[in-house]
């Protein structure tokens, strides 16, 4: 049951520190999400500067953002999964292991878009 004095701008103030505090635990707990994070910091730049027009610059960072955006959804399923118990099962492994083909193919969209929109 939601709080009824949650509402409006007190909503999306209280949201962004969610928000805030779950980028700050990626960043402090997993490793991936830091190195993409550094990875961020040098391509969104490139994009900007790589990129003929909007189109093909908002394409290159889109995809480069994309990365820790599914980062974090895959950390997050690793972090129930955990949670439930340290007991293999194998909804679990499967579980872990879509995250992964998840970061998997956004990897695999940024190199796709980065190689369609320089070099075609």
């Amino acid at each position: 049951m939601a709080d009824s004095g949650n509402r409006g701008i007190s909503r999306i103030i209280r949201a962004t520190g969610h928000s805030w505090r779950g980028l700050c635990a990626a960043y402090r707990y997993e490793e991936a999400f830091r190195q993409e994070c550094w990875f961020c910091c040098v391509m969104i730049p490139l994009g900007f500067y790589l990129g003929d027009d909007g189109v093909e610059k908002a394409l290159l960072v889109a995809s480069v953002m994309l990365l820790p955006l599914v980062e974090i959804l895959n950390s997050a399923v690793e972090a129930v999964v955990d949670r439930i118990g340290p007991e293999w099962h194998e909804l679990a492994g499967r579980a872990k292991d879509m995250g992964s083909a998840a970061v998997a193919i956004a990897i695999i969209l940024i190199g796709s878009v980065w190689v369609i929109v320089l070099w075609f």
